[in-house]
C-alpha cells in the first residue's frame, strides 16, 4: 500500500480556546447547561489562558452572535463572560460534569466568584492579530 497524501488543518491553543469560549457563551442545549464547556474553560484558563479574539469574533459573526461593526476586544469578551456567569445555574453545570470527573471535590469551588476569577485570567493572544 502506498502512502496517501492529505492535508490536516491544525488549530493553535488560542484558537481552540476561542472555540471553547464560543461554546460557553452561545451553545444552546435547551434550558440545560453544558457543564463540560465550563470545565474546559477552567482547564484552558489554568494552563493556556491566551485566547484568539480574532478567531472568536469570526465564530461569533458566523453564528450571528456578534453583529457590532467594531472588532471584538478583551473588554467585550469579559462583559459577555461575566453576563454568562450571572445567568449560569452552577448546580446544574456541576451535576452535568460530575460523571466525567474523578474527584468530585474539585467541583466544590464552582461558584460565581470562582468563575469570575477564572475569567480574569483570560488574556488576548499575541501574534494572532489580537491586541494585547
Amino acid at each position: 500500500m502506498q502512502p496517501i497524501p492529505f492535508s490536516v488543518r491544525a488549530y493553535s491553543l488560542p484558537d481552540l480556546f476561542a472555540g471553547k469560549l464560543h461554546a460557553v457563551l452561545f451553545r444552546k442545549w435547551g434550558s440545560r447547561v453544558k457543564g463540560r464547556d465550563w470545565y474546559d474553560m477552567v482547564w484552558f484558563a489554568g494552563r493556556h489562558p491566551s485566547v484568539s479574539l480574532t478567531h472568536l469574533e469570526q465564530r461569533m459573526r458566523q453564528s450571528g452572535n456578534w453583529t457590532e461593526p467594531k472588532s471584538l476586544d478583551a473588554a467585550d469578551l469579559r462583559r459577555l463572560l461575566l453576563d454568562a456567569v450571572a445567568r449560569l445555574d452552577i448546580d446544574q453545570a456541576r451535576a452535568e460534569v460530575v460523571p466525567f470527573v474523578r474527584d468530585r471535590r474539585a467541583l466544590d469551588v464552582w461558584s460565581a466568584g470562582f468563575f469570575t476569577d477564572v475569567i480574569g485570567r483570560i488574556t488576548p493572544a499575541s501574534g494572532t492579530g489580537d491586541k494585547p
